[in-house]
């Protein structure tokens, strides 16, 4: 084996040959040599698959493991090979880095076996290396995630104390993503013990998010456990941890889901109380969840609450509406809000006339759209390119022939010609390739 050292597929066929011969079993060291070869070796990237058919030769054999110092060796040789680019880089710029490249394999090595599921083999693996292979917060990050797949909130706790243990900090990701694993595997009671260790024990280190009173509050409302929903509201009001837009589209979302609106107009009302009283763009956030799920009457009367509170709604509440209505094929609910921005004195945009003149069509109220088709060629407004070429589509279904020459002629203002007669081809042989399927 030692003379086929740079000949590494005749060293392996004569490996496994001289395993089937009789009264003859490998040693440990023939063992250590033959994955030093294929490890070694120019073609090493080719050469992992054979190195992973030795170790389960091995196993296979009756011999219980690999030793350490062999395995260290094999995640060094796999990351100078494979964890290339940062290492390639620090190298070039002569920048030491802190982090062995032996750690960084078995994180990938860790990683591996969690995300299918074995965990338990994830730890053995680390607690073999553990006392010549110290593991960084990642390390202990990947076995605490993969715990929490595997719903054993008691291990995953263990490893997080063991993590704090060896100095290592937890990311506010670490708790976001365990908590929420835990809240959507049903488990509230361990997330609620993970969250309060995060406000007392880890707080030193990482204190409670929006994101983690968000995901918290909408699993104890799903749950039905709304006094302990409404204690969390008003304890992450009083520390100031004020949601943002996204977290609160995510609170709102979840409260509507479970049909506990009452929550979500409280959240609003405690958020006033502490000083911060929604503005237009909390409201928005609000309303595009209720429009989404079609809760219309809901969503009216929010927008009656807006003007009460003194919040004039925008452009952007209205078109929700409409976009809403036309959805429910309710095209006089959607005139109705049309009307109403008049009232209001709201101006509307382009984009509002897009919605009502496309919802419009698709509610076949063909001669309503040609009307306020007219109304955007007199205010020289100028279309969104898709828009236009679907306007364009819906003339041509009804063969308006004076819409489409007028459309035309007011949009040479501001798109070429000749390109805009490609687009409306493409799109057309488009739409006829999806009408032949």
């Amino acid at each position: 084996m030692h003379r086929l050292r740079y000949e590494e597929k005749l060293a392996f066929r004569f490996f496994a040959w001289a395993s089937q011969q009789d009264n003859y079993e490998h040693e440990h060291r023939t063992y250590n040599d033959m994955i030093d070869i294929l490890s070694g070796t120019r073609y090493k990237s080719r050469q992992f698959g054979v190195l992973c058919d030795v170790l389960d030769h091995m196993k296979r054999h009756g011999t219980r493991s690999v030793p350490v110092e062999d395995l260290l060796g094999i995640l060094r040789a796999y990351t100078e090979k494979h964890l290339t680019n940062l290492r390639k880089l620090a190298k070039k710029r002569r920048v030491r880095m802190r982090t062995p490249p032996e750690t960084d394999a078995l994180n990938i090595l860790l990683d591996a076996f969690c995300k299918c599921g074995m965990v338990r083999e994830a730890e053995t693996v680390f607690g073999r290396v553990k006392k010549k292979l110290q593991g960084n917060a990642e390390t202990y990050s990947i076995l605490f995630f993969g715990w929490c797949r595997a719903r054993d909130p008691k291990k995953a706790m263990k490893v997080l104390e063991e993590m704090i243990e060896m100095k290592h900090t937890p990311e506010n990701f670490t708790y976001i993503a365990a908590i929420d694993s835990f809240c959507s595997a049903g488990l509230i009671s361990e997330a609620r013990e993970l969250f309060e260790f995060m406000r007392t024990e880890g707080s030193k280190i990482s204190s409670p998010t929006a994101k983690v009173y968000a995901i918290m509050i909408v699993a104890l409302a799903k749950a039905d456990r709304m006094d302990e929903c409404f204690e969390l509201i008003s304890d992450m009001i009083k520390r100031g941890c004020m949601p943002d837009v996204s977290t609160f589209k995510d609170l709102i979302e979840g409260m509507c889901l479970v049909d506990r609106l009452d929550a979500a107009y409280c959240i609003l009302e405690e958020m006033g109380k502490a000083g911060f009283p929604p503005d237009i763009v909390t409201y928005n956030c609000f309303l595009e969840v209720l429009c989404s799920l079609q809760k219309a009457d809901d969503a009216l009367k929010l927008a009656e609450r807006m003007i009460e509170a003194h919040c004039e709604p925008s452009v952007h509440t209205y078109n929700m509406l409409m976009v809403m209505f036309f959805a429910m094929r309710e095209p006089h609910r959607a005139l109705d809000i049309w009307t109403e921005m008049d009232k209001r004195g709201c101006r509307r945009a382009v984009d509002t006339y897009e919605i009502m003149i496309d919802g419009l069509f698709d509610c076949g109220r063909t001669e309503d759209a040609t009307t306020l088709l007219d109304e955007v060629i007199n205010h020289d407004m100028k279309l969104s390119y898709k828009k236009f070429d679907s306007i364009m589509l819906q003339l041509s279904a009804v063969g308006n022939l004076g819409a489409i020459h007028r459309l035309s002629e007011h949009m040479r203002k501001f798109y070429n010609v000749a390109m805009s007669r490609r687009f409306s081809i493409t799109q057309k042989k488009k739409s006829i390739g999806i009408r032949r399927r």
